[in-house]
């Protein structure tokens, strides 16, 4: 275990480990933290890695604590990783001030607007930094890695998929923010991250980046799964558009399987519900 990797906790878990730590970041210029399922596999043997992205206002902790993932990834032998959303403390005027912006709400790009560049390279901390621990550090399998999310990490799935098709096998997510250009959150955090050139902002935008594929070759030939609740309010207030995201799709022949879910809202719930469903989604295809 590397030395800059601090232990915060672990937990016995479905015949695994859950484990939390913490280690400085070089991507984000101070301390920052993820959580790791161990399944019992991983005593034996090198497995396969899933990363989840989280949310809006989430921490490295949510989805280990509430989706119910353990057991699904226990019994197909896949390592869970779960990084943090955003860096914390980092000293910026005002990183506190709102929920869907700063501190808990990175968007999952390296931000090039002051004073937020220096720290908020989030995507550069998830598809280089973070792998490159996971790999050091554990029984990791790295040529089998796959990736999802929920919400903005939804969206934060989907563009790291699609900028990095040769890194990640298969890619799924929960109510994802599948248009961040035409959404009052996305289009607050490009601003302020990424600043006014729009052409900027659709480097990160999974209806955007998705066109960019090959009309002849889609960038993943197994199917994209998004499950996405009826019931949710933030699908009601047009923040996450996935029938943008499915019409993106259809033009270049991406395959996808959206699934509308009757009643189920934003929250745990409804991710602990159909959790396994998609865990076994990437087993298909990480352990084939």
């Amino acid at each position: 275990m590397s030395a800059s990797l601090t232990l915060r906790g672990q937990h016995a878990c479905f015949g695994g480990s859950t484990r939390f730590y913490s280690h400085p970041s070089e991507a984000c210029q101070g301390e920052m933290k993820f959580s790791v399922y161990l399944p019992p596999q991983a005593k034996t043997q090198a497995v396969p890695v899933l990363y989840f992205l989280s949310g809006l206002t989430c921490t490295d902790e949510n989805f280990m604590a509430k989706a119910g993932a353990q057991r699904y990834a226990a019994e197909h032998g896949i390592m869970l990783v779960a990084p943090d959303t955003s860096p914390r403390d980092a000293g910026i005027p005002g990183e506190d001030d709102a929920w869907d912006f700063g501190t808990g709400a990175g968007f999952y790009v390296d931000a090039t607007e002051s004073p937020w560049k220096q720290n908020y390279r989030m995507y550069s901390y998830v598809v280089d930094e973070l792998p490159q621990l996971i790999a050091a550090n554990f029984p990791a399998d790295m040529e089998r890695q796959s990736i999802f999310g929920h919400s903005m990490g939804g969206h934060g799935a989907l563009i790291c998929a699609f900028k990095n098709p040769d890194r990640y096998r298969s890619v799924s997510a929960f109510a994802p923010i599948a248009a961040p250009m035409q959404c009052p959150w996305g289009q607050k955090a490009f601003r302020h991250y990424l600043g006014d050139d729009k052409s900027q902002w659709a480097t990160y935008d999974a209806s955007a980046l998705v066109r960019t594929t090959k009309r002849d070759r889609p960038l993943f030939s197994h199917p994209i799964l998004i499950d996405q609740g009826s019931a949710d309010s933030f699908l009601q207030q047009m923040q996450l558009l996935p029938e943008l995201f499915q019409s993106a799709c259809e033009e270049v022949g991406q395959p996808l399987i959206l699934r509308m879910q009757p009643e189920y809202d934003h929250g745990y719930y409804f991710i602990s519900t159909f959790v396994g469903d998609h865990i076994r989604h990437h087993a298909e295809i990480l352990c084939s």
